[in-house]
């Protein structure tokens, strides 16, 4: 009690709590007996929900990578027993041979007996009618990648996007008999005057035909409208996902459109592009049936100009798949099948080195 008869307050925390009177808090008067004690036993009982999800959780990492591997060892496993059974079928023919496997421009396989057979004629029109394709094909899907991705609204640019990807999607047998009735005939004019005017170039000479129809010329311009879908549609996806800071970055400085293209959208998608090209090259290398209907055969040697005749890899196989009903010549083709088969891992590792083993996009 102070002088004056008012009560004094508590000074110090613990006197405080000490005149707090139990029933105070109706929490307090309402919890049973002990359950203070219940409380803090079920607080430091180890939870089993956490550890089972933990469990759970590994052995389905496990399982996916266990599928995945496996996935990835099929498509390893694959290409290896494809080169195993080549090499076993054509090693025999091989050594049977009785010309010069590289240097030969013969291919006769009819005396079992006699084989003689090369692929420098074949690796030259796969080459050239190849190489043209993509020479075309390249500078052409870029300009169209560009073009929707920087330069037209993107409501326009999905139904063009949608109209080229229809080319993908005509089969091989209807571009073969376009390009014979049709593109054979258109190109003639051309052909005669590049024959005349470039024919000291060695690409422009005179070929092995008596025409100018059915030619490499002719195969190679087929080729590139093939694989133009997949140079393109590969590009633009690459040029789309250029980095928005550096466009406009590019912007900031004062770039025009074409600027912003050389210093930001082409830089980045140099690799992308360079791997679209060779997807469309390992098409062009391996088609079949449009270039065996759109060359014609050649009864002489290759001269290495764009107005030969002659067979591909692909269409001499599929020209004479009927006739393998003896080891030693099947192997022969089979052999051819070989080279081609290592032509698109070189082709690949070219590219490779070539965008710097890096892709972007």
């Amino acid at each position: 009690m102070t002088p004056d008869g008012d009560e004094a307050e508590p000074n110090t925390v613990s006197e405080r709590t000490t005149q707090r009177a139990p029933s105070d808090d109706p929490a307090t008067q309402d919890r049973p007996a002990g359950s203070a004690t219940m409380s803090s036993v079920t607080d430091t009982q180890p939870s089993t929900t956490g550890s089972s999800r933990t469990t759970s959780g590994g052995t389905g990492e496990r399982v996916f990578r266990a599928l995945t591997t496996g996935s990835g060892l099929v498509v390893v496993v694959a290409i290896a027993l494809i080169g195993l059974f080549l090499i076993v079928q054509a090693v025999p023919s091989l050594l049977a041979n009785n010309d010069n496997f590289f240097t030969s421009p013969e291919f006769n396989t009819t005396d079992a007996s006699n084989l003689r057979f090369g692929i420098r004629d074949l690796l030259a029109v796969t080459l050239l009618s190849s190489l043209l394709a993509l020479v075309i094909a390249m500078p052409i899907g870029m300009g169209i990648a560009l073009f929707l991705t920087q330069y037209t609204p993107s409501r326009l640019a999905q139904p063009f996007s949608y109209v080229i990807g229809l080319l993908a999607a005509v089969p091989s047998i209807v571009f073969g008999l376009w390009g014979v009735l049709v593109l054979a005939p258109a190109i003639e004019p051309i052909a005669a005057f590049l024959q005349t005017y470039l024919g000291w170039i060695f690409l422009f000479a005179p070929g092995n035909l008596p025409v100018l129809t059915g030619t490499i010329f002719t195969g190679g311009i087929v080729l590139a409208i093939m694989i133009l879908p997949i140079v393109t549609a590969t590009t633009r996806e690459v040029f789309s996902q250029t980095p928005r800071f550096q466009i406009e970055a590019a912007q900031a400085l004062g770039a025009t459109r074409w600027e912003v293209i050389r210093m930001a959208v082409l830089p980045y998608g140099r690799s992308g592009f360079i791997a679209a090209s060779m997807l469309g090259l390992g098409r062009a290398l391996g088609e079949t049936i449009a270039v065996l209907l759109v060359i014609r055969a050649a009864t002489s040697p290759s001269h290495l100009s764009l107005f030969d005749g002659g067979y591909t890899f692909a269409s001499l196989i599929a020209s004479a798949a009927s006739e393998f009903s003896q080891p030693l010549p099947t192997g022969a083709y089979i052999s051819a099948g070989l080279v081609l088969f290592v032509l698109t891992f070189v082709v690949n590792a070219m590219a490779r080195v070539v965008a710097g083993g890096k892709v972007n996009g």
